[in-house]
């Protein structure tokens, strides 16, 4: 098994923790039908990345005052759906085992869609470091996220982990100066390695994670023979 040695975790929300690929896939459909774009385009370029930063891309000749509404609207219909989101295997156990005061969840949505996600997955009590898009100006692939996470452990990002699942945020907690454990739940192993991923793994469910005894430093052990699974998004 791989062993890897840290003193904080910088958890992804969205594909690690939390499953809510249908509702994001919903909710980014109606958006592109609104706009006559191709959904499974317009879905895939924005994961990862806040829905802010996605608009200004996708829609490049808007204002402003437009991106700011459009945003507005994709975070009311975010909220609205949530029906079917879920913890994904593992995520509750990893978060029990890493003492609160050594991980962060480090996410791309807005701080009040991160809290109702992450409590419709039930995962909320084990949340007690949390940075999301209202705490940054810039979001994934720029390294402000990861760097506001380790600050927020009072950690320098060298003795930090990130865990991935996009190569946005692979990008920016490798920028950060962070190691990333990436996993299989949403890219490619192609998109990961490309975007700077040290480790990849199946999920969260094939992590071990303890605390050395009269330490803090963590050790993550996964089996290094993982047969690579299928993303969920093309």
């Amino acid at each position: 098994m791989p062993r890897i040695v840290c003193r904080g975790l910088l958890i992804d929300m969205d594909g690690v923790l939390v499953d809510s690929t249908p509702a994001v896939a919903r909710v980014w459909a109606r958006w592109a039908a609104r706009h006559n774009m191709d959904p499974v385009y317009v879905t895939a370029f924005a994961h990862g990345r806040t829905s802010r930063a996605s608009i200004q891309e996708l829609l490049p000749a808007a204002t402003p005052e437009v991106h700011l509404e459009e945003d507005r609207w994709m975070l009311e219909d975010e909220l609205d759906d949530i029906a079917d989101v879920v913890a994904l295997p593992g995520a509750r156990e990893l978060l029990a085992a890493v003492p609160s005061a050594q991980r962060v969840v480090v996410t791309s949505a807005a701080g009040n869609l991160a809290e109702v996600r992450l409590r419709a997955a039930r995962v909320w009590d084990l949340v007690h470091h949390l940075v999301t898009s209202s705490d940054i100006q810039n979001g994934k692939p720029h390294p402000e996220p990861y760097l506001k996470g380790a600050a927020a452990l009072q950690l320098p990002p060298s003795d930090c982990v990130v865990i991935e699942d996009a190569a946005s945020g692979t990008h920016s907690g490798k920028s950060a100066g962070a190691r990333v454990l990436a996993i299989r739940t949403t890219s490619t192993d192609a998109e990961l390695l490309a975007a700077g991923a040290d480790w990849i793994a199946n999920d969260c469910a094939s992590l071990r994670c303890a605390l050395a005894p009269a330490s803090d430093q963590l050790t993550i052990e996964f089996p290094a023979n993982e047969i690579p699974r299928l993303p969920k998004m093309s």
